[in-house]
């Protein structure tokens, strides 16, 4: 069987190694409202990647979110901004469209969503799925990523996308959930955030309990237990590479 990196240009694969990105791939996301260009036209295309989080610290906040944690998602969220805007002028140059999606950036407050998931884009591109606490899993890091998505309208090998849930019967994540704001309900492709998560008491906790990380956006403990996390420190180093 063929590598599927080999589908791919050569030029892009050799962008991925320099910046130490291991897990990535492109979406098909034609069909779906993507951002528009300056000139209006949407893409149909987002290469999307995985940033793990160090383990150990992802292991140390089962019981709430900690400065170390603030610390961490700020830096990776840092990252992947440098490396999206990178990716997208290395795209321009090359003669195509591109546009960055911005990590971690609300630019709907009264529904609480930024101009496109993230997790869509993953999720079509086979880095993983969505699991019962709303966060993408994938397999070399389960959920302790942040992800970077950059649309384009390059040809470029799609997919195939995630199309179910490898939870099985695993509810810890929604045990654990001090805002009840989990329903326990597995995901298919196409089922709304809300029949996963309840995201405005998700958001309310945070806020009245967490305040002092980011203003409330960061809590992470359904994250922190899911097993599918908790294998990574054997797996891979705790100092990220970059």
């Amino acid at each position: 069987m063929p590598d599927p990196l080999e589908m791919f240009p050569v030029w892009l694969v050799e962008w991925m190694e320099a910046h130490n990105i291991d897990l990535w791939g492109a979406a098909d996301l034609r069909g779906f409202s993507t951002p528009r260009d300056e000139t209006g036209r949407r893409f149909p295309v987002a290469l999307s990647w995985a940033i793990p989080m160090t383990p150990t610290i992802m292991a140390s906040i089962k019981n709430g979110p900690t400065q170390a944690y603030a610390d961490e998602y700020a830096r990776v969220n840092d990252h992947i901004n440098e490396c999206s805007a990178a990716l997208a002028a290395e795209i321009e140059a090359r003669g195509f469209r591109s546009k960055p999606l911005a990590a971690s950036d609300r630019t709907e407050p009264l529904t609480i969503k930024g101009d496109f998931p993230h997790k869509t884009a993953a999720t079509r591109a086979g880095l993983g799925w969505i699991g019962l606490h709303c966060q993408l899993i994938t397999r070399p890091f389960g959920p302790w990523v942040r992800l970077g998505t950059v649309f384009t309208d390059m040809e470029l090998p799609c997919g195939p996308p995630t199309e179910r849930s490898f939870c099985g019967r695993c509810t810890r994540c929604v045990d654990a959930c001090p805002a009840n704001a989990l329903k326990g309900n597995a995901w298919v492709p196409g089922l709304p955030r809300e029949e996963i998560l309840d995201v405005r008491a998700c958001d309310q906790w945070k806020k009245e309990h967490y305040y002092q990380y980011h203003k409330g956006h960061n809590c992470g403990i359904c994250s922190a237990v899911c097993p599918y996390g908790l294998l990574v420190p054997e797996k891979k180093p705790d100092k990220p590479e970059y």
